[in-house]
C-alpha cells in the first residue's frame, strides 16, 4: 500500500503544477458562485472533519513527542508533525478536483459514465461513515461526563445516530448547507479564543508556541511522501476525500484565477489550522488539563463539523444518483441516508471496512480519469481557454446585479 499511495501522491501533484503553469489565469466559476469567504468557510468545514478537534491532544501530540517508539518523527517537534498531517501542501489535492470539476469535467463527463458514478458514490458513502466512526471512536475521550471516558457505550451510538440524521434533514436544503458552514467556522474560532483565554498563555506564549510550526516548512519535502504507517493512513484519509470535497465545493467558486484558487486552498485554511494546533500544544506542553465545559464545547463543535461534513456529501451522492426528497419524499429521504449511514458507520466501528481501501479506490479513479482523457478527450482539455460558458454567463450576471 506505501507504493500505491507514493506513486498516487507523486501523480497528484504533477497534475497540480500541470494545470496551474498551463491555466494560470484562467477564470474559475463553478455553478452556484459565491463570496470568497463563503467559499472558504464552505470549503473549510466541508473538508476537515471531527479528527481535527478530537485527535491532537487525544493521540497525535503524545504519538509524535515519543520519538523512542517512532524514530521517523524525530526530526521536527509534534506541532509541526501535527500541521504537516492537516495542512497547507496537502490541500493541494483538493484544489486540484476542485479545478476538474469546475473546468474539465463539464467537457469530459467522465464522472457521468455509470460505472464511474457508482464506484465515485460509493466512495463518498464510505468515507462518510469513515466520518462517522472516528466521532463515535473518539467521543468517550471527551464526553467523560458519559461513561468512564473510554469506552464506547450505547448512549454514544444513540448520539452519533442523532448526529447523522441532522445531517440527513440539512442536505435538504443547500441553504443549511451554506448556514452550517458560516456558523460552524464561526463557533470553531469561538472555541479557539476560549481556549486560549483559558490557558492563560498570553500573545508571547502564543506567538513561540506558533513558531514551532516553522519546523513542517523547513521540512516540506519530507511530508510529500509516508513517514510512517500513521503519516499513511492520513495520507490515503485525504484521498479519499478528495474527489468527493473537489465535486461539491467546485460549485462555489467565485470567478478566482488558478493559481488565486491554489493560494486560497493552501493558506486560508492553514490559518486557522495553524492557530488552533498551537493553541492545543501549548496545552500539551504545560499539561493543561481541560475543563468539563472545554470538553463539553469540544464535543458540540466537533458535533457541528461531522454535520457539516456529512450534510454536504449526502447532498452530493443523493444529487448524483437522483435519490432526492423530491424524487423520495422528505421523509424516506432522511430515514433512508440516516439508517445506510449509520450501518456503515458501525462496520468502520468494527474494522470490518477500512478508509485505505477507499483511498486506494480513489487512486485508481484518477489514474482511470487521466487515462480517459488521453484516450479520448485529449484535444478538449488542451484546447480549454475558459470555464464552462453557462457558468460564466450566470457568473457575470450575478455580477452585474451587484
Amino acid at each position: 500500500m506505501t507504493v500505491l499511495i507514493s506513486a498516487g501522491i507523486l501523480l497528484a501533484f504533477a497534475l497540480v503544477a500541470f494545470c496551474v503553469i498551463k491555466w494560470w489565469n484562467l477564470e474559475v466559476v463553478g455553478v452556484t458562485p459565491v463570496p470568497l469567504f463563503t467559499f472558504i468557510a464552505i470549503l473549510f468545514t466541508s473538508g476537515l472533519d471531527v479528527g481535527l478537534i478530537m485527535f491532537p491532544l487525544a493521540w497525535d501530540f503524545p504519538l509524535y513527542a515519543d520519538v523512542a517508539a517512532e524514530p521517523a518523527y524525530g526530526f521536527t517537534n509534534p506541532l509541526a508533525l501535527e500541521f504537516g498531517f492537516w495542512g497547507f501542501l496537502i490541500w493541494g489535492f483538493y484544489f486540484l478536483t476542485t479545478f476538474y470539476f469546475c473546468v474539465i469535467e463539464p467537457r469530459v463527463k467522465f464522472f457521468e459514465i455509470p460505472l464511474v458514478k457508482w464506484i465515485n458514490n460509493i466512495v463518498i458513502i464510505g468515507t462518510c461513515a469513515f466520518t462517522g466512526a472516528l466521532f463515535l471512536i473518539y467521543l468517550p475521550y471527551y464526553a467523560t461526563f458519559i461513561g468512564d471516558g473510554e469506552s464506547v457505550i450505547p448512549a454514544f451510538y444513540v448520539v452519533t445516530f442523532l448526529v447523522i440524521l441532522l445531517a440527513a434533514f440539512s442536505s435538504t436544503d443547500i441553504k443549511y448547507v451554506r448556514i452550517l458552514s458560516v456558523g460552524s467556522t464561526a463557533l470553531f474560532a469561538a472555541l479557539i479564543l476560549g481556549m486560549w483565554a483559558y490557558s492563560g498563555m498570553g500573545l508571547g506564549a502564543f506567538f513561540d508556541t506558533a513558531g514551532n510550526i516553522g519546523g513542517y516548512f523547513a521540512n516540506i519535502h519530507k511530508f510529500v511522501l509516508p513517514l510512517t504507517d500513521y503519516h499513511e493512513f492520513y495520507l490515503f484519509w485525504w484521498f479519499a476525500w478528495s474527489i468527493m470535497i473537489g465535486q461539491f465545493t467546485s460549485r462555489f467558486v467565485g470567478g478566482l484565477k488558478t493559481w488565486q484558487v491554489l493560494a486560497a486552498l493552501l493558506i486560508f485554511p492553514s490559518i486557522p489550522l495553524g492557530v488552533w494546533f498551537s493553541v492545543l500544544y501549548f496545552y500539551h506542553l504545560n499539561g493543561i488539563e481541560t475543563t468539563l465545559f472545554i470538553n463539553i464545547s469540544m464535543v458540540v463543535v466537533g458535533i457541528i463539523f461531522v454535520i457539516n461534513s456529512f450534510d454536504s456529501l449526502i447532498r452530493l451522492y443523493t444529487d448524483n444518483l437522483n435519490l432526492t426528497t423530491k424524487r423520495l419524499g422528505k421523509v424516506p429521504y432522511i430515514a433512508g441516508n440516516a439508517i445506510v449511514l449509520f450501518g456503515l458507520t458501525v462496520a468502520f466501528k468494527s474494522q470490518w471496512l477500512q478508509i485505505q481501501w477507499i483511498g486506494a479506490v480513489v487512486i485508481g479513479l484518477y489514474v482511470a480519469c487521466l487515462v480517459y482523457i488521453a484516450l479520448f478527450k485529449r484535444s478538449e482539455v488542451l484546447s480549454i481557454e475558459a470555464s464552462p460558458a453557462e457558468n460564466e454567463l450566470d457568473f457575470h450576471k450575478i455580477e452585474n446585479v451587484h
